[in-house]
């Protein structure tokens, strides 16, 4: 570790339920650090870190941090950007003098000490992370690994691997975040405009894409899906690479679908594996596939552990994640967010089930990005049979006037278009159950939870 971090004994969260705050905290718990922190939801992730013997509180105040961690000299305190300024224990720790990073600059530290492969892009970044790290680790060469989602695999958002110094990260985009990391390689997935609330203007979005890649350290790998609008900006020394489904020095040829399965042989610069099969048979997948095959390939493991790790791969919950599958009903949950995850996800979803209708359950995520990307939005919820919208999930933001899930379904196009909230949702599934065969839940809000009331709705 960093000589900042090595002074640290107790570190400090606000905000530790997120799923890349509780990852860090995951972390330094088994570095052996004191770990402890607030959140205001008492969620699954919460009660699973507590169970792990870290210390959490769900009220904000100061009276329940305890009192080794209200030292200043031995204290690190962790925030996320979603935490408000004014929180009362946020304000506590800037007056006292405490040593304040956020999360990012935390991972920071982490790959200025250790070998970070970083893996960005609008999207697709996290199935990427996960492949990346269940590939590595069904080789010979292990990795640690902080990621975006909970992968089914590991059951887990992280792994602590003490056999080498490479840890894969999840390089967030949000806030600038990424831009404090040091990679020793990288990858960009994809630069399709998000966060505008952030970065105001697509160009500004791709800019900073273009400011990460700068960041490579000599010696290091960028690899780029091939044909994104973007100029990468790197150090001397540093090798770029491209990749796609279908060209660029990493890609796929022979590509098989059929009965539910997924196979293609996979072309690498001095060479190809042959019948690399998806263990999640989704067209989007032999994409993120390839990075992470060209990673892993990078790193040292062999063809053999790379084509048995991608067939033995499970996913990502909430992550194209199967919850029912019968011959007279099949549901999925995705959390695409974004309106070219939504297009990717249902469109994979399709060539799946060519034969069924789908009916999409789709929850929009901030009022900003709903506001910013609406037309976007429209047209890939066009491509459904059956379009539903929920309310739109505020996550940090306040109300604007007059973006709601109605106004954004007046602009879709699909055969049906219904505007449901969440206690309606299942009387309208329920009496509409005879034409209802294939069901995706979509969107980065809370809208998985109503998984189950849906099964029982449509069985």
């Amino acid at each position: 570790m960093t000589n900042m971090l090595d002074k640290i004994r107790n570190i400090y969260f606000l905000g530790i339920g997120g799923i890349g705050m509780s990852a860090l905290a995951r972390y330094f718990n088994a570095k052996g650090y004191q770990v402890a922190g607030y959140d205001r939801n008492e969620s699954e992730l919460v009660m699973e870190l507590e169970r792990e013997g870290i210390q959490i509180h769900t009220d904000d105040n100061t009276d329940f941090i305890a009192a080794d961690y209200k030292n200043p000299n031995y204290t690190l305190v962790v925030y996320t950007p979603a935490i408000p300024e004014d929180m009362t224990e946020f304000v506590f720790f800037k007056k006292n003098g405490f040593t304040i990073m956020k999360r990012a600059q935390v991972l920071g530290e982490i790959t200025r000490s250790q070998r970070g492969i970083c893996i960005s892009g609008t999207h697709g970044k996290t199935t990427t992370c996960t492949l990346t790290s269940h590939i590595l680790n069904q080789s010979k060469v292990g990795c640690s690994a902080f990621l975006g989602g909970i992968s089914k695999n590991f059951d887990k958002n992280i792994l602590i691997n003490s056999k080498n110094d490479l840890v894969v990260i999840e390089a967030d985009e949000f806030d600038h975040s990424f831009l404090t990391l040091t990679p020793y390689m990288a990858v960009i997935t994809s630069t399709d405009a998000d966060h505008l609330d952030i970065y105001k203007t697509e160009e500004e979005y791709r800019k900073a894409f273009e400011d990460f890649s700068s960041l490579v350290r000599p010696g290091g790998t960028l690899i780029v899906k091939k044909g994104l609008p973007i100029k990468p900006r790197t150090k001397q020394n540093i090798r770029i690479l491209t990749y796609s489904v279908d060209e660029g020095d990493f890609h796929a040829e022979n590509i098989r679908i059929g009965n539910g399965e997924i196979v293609f042989d996979f072309i690498h610069p001095t060479g190809k594996i042959c019948n690399i099969k998806l263990g999640v048979p989704v067209y989007i997948n032999i994409e993120n596939g390839i990075a992470a095959m060209a990673l892993a390939l990078l790193n040292g493991a062999s063809y053999d552990e790379i084509r048995g790790a991608m067939a033995s791969y499970k996913g990502v919950k909430r992550r194209f994640d199967i919850h029912l599958k019968t011959d007279k009903l099949t549901i999925i949950d995705d959390y695409a967010h974004h309106p070219m995850e939504l297009k990717a996800s249902i469109e994979s979803i399709k060539r799946v089930y060519p034969d069924r209708k789908l009916t999409g359950i789709f929850m929009p995520h901030l009022y900003s990005r709903t506001r910013d990307l609406a037309d976007s939005f429209a047209q890939s919820l066009s491509m459904l049979d059956e379009a539903i919208l929920l309310p739109i999930y505020p996550a940090r933001e306040e109300p604007i006037p007059g973006i709601t899930s109605e106004w954004l379904a007046s602009k879709v196009t699909a055969p049906i278009v219904k505007v449901l909230d969440k206690d309606s949702l299942a009387g309208y599934l329920k009496e509409n159950k005879e034409r209802i065969n294939l069901v995706a839940t979509l969107g980065a809000g809370d809208v998985d939870l109503l998984i189950p009331e849906i099964t029982e709705a449509l069985q």
